[in-house]
């Protein structure tokens, strides 16, 4: 009879504390506090006043700490806002299974916490940040779990949202079906794969003073379809500040549209999974999806 395996560590800073001691001894006189987050791939701790661990809390969080090790130090000088730079690489022990990294800390408070004020800078900065990493050579960049065409994404799990969320009345179903029907016809990327963010929510960008300050959480990093970055636009701007974000971004029609689209889907989706057990991730999706339905309305047949 097998041994019963001992219970996984628990994400905490007691934990942090001894992988810093046994692995990083020169930072283990550093205070270690545990920060409070909506995000849903890592625990994050402060350690000391210029320093940042990151633990990958879920199954399919493995891997993003070798992809940033590798792939930010090549994009930092290249991007047009700050974004982390990983300063120390540890591995599984002290009970914890996974490898996990220490980055500098980067100043600020997520755009959820403390909102952007002046939207319309914001706008052109972050289209141009994007911009800027699309322009990086992809030569060998890993594929992004969302650079691929959003059918593929959570086309089955579409269908499930649809039905619930119009059921219980928070979504018009024939309305967003209709929508999301005219998102399935669109045009798919067919040039080579360019780098992509993949996740660019208020949750993961920072602010100071009510600006856009710097870009984080790069789990989603890879090649493929720029149009998730393009999601931006329905979780963080306003009508009036969109086409500030779309000109800086420098996109074409068909790239905007399936932006569109995954602001629609992946809005309505996230939502209907996370209502109830993480209320700001699903209030940044239900705005996702209720900036992107009125546009339908309004395209040309």
């Amino acid at each position: 009879m097998q041994p019963t395996p001992p219970p996984p560590a628990a994400l905490d800073e007691d934990l942090v504390r001894r992988l810093i001691g046994a692995q990083f001894p020169e930072w283990s006189a550093l205070p270690v506090r545990q920060l409070v987050t909506a995000g849903t791939d890592n625990a994050m701790f402060r350690l000391g006043d210029e320093l940042v661990v990151r633990l990958p809390k879920a199954d399919w969080a493995q891997g993003q700490v070798t992809k940033e090790q590798r792939w930010l130090p090549l994009l930092a000088p290249h991007v047009t806002l700050p974004i982390p730079v990983p300063v120390g690489q540890g591995v599984p022990g002290e009970g914890f299974g996974q490898a996990w990294s220490v980055y500098a800390w980067l100043d600020g408070a997520d755009a959820y916490a403390a909102p952007i004020g002046d939207l319309a800078s914001a706008a052109v900065e972050l289209g141009r940040f994007g911009a800027a990493l699309r322009a990086v050579d992809a030569t060998g960049g890993p594929v992004s779990f969302r650079g691929g065409h959003i059918t593929e994404w959570e086309e089955g799990a579409m269908a499930g949202a649809l039905r619930d969320l119009g059921a219980d009345g928070t979504l018009d179903e024939a309305a967003a079906t209709a929508a999301w029907e005219s998102v399935l016809g669109l045009p798919q990327w067919d040039r080579a794969p360019v780098w992509v963010h993949g996740d660019l929510l208020p949750g993961n960008v920072l602010t100071r003073d009510g600006r856009l300050s710097a870009v984080i959480d790069f789990g989603g990093l890879g090649v493929g379809d720029p149009a998730v970055d393009m999601m931006a636009a329905w979780t963080l701007f306003t009508p009036e500040t969109r086409p500030l974000f779309r000109e800086a971004a420098q996109v074409d029609d068909a790239t905007w549209a399936r932006g569109r689209g995954w602001a629609l889907c992946w809005g309505i989706v996230t939502e209907h999974s996370y209502r109830g057990r993480n209320p700001v991730l699903a209030d940044v999706a239900h705005r996702a999806w209720t900036q992107a339905l009125p546009e339908y309305a309004d395209l040309p047949d």
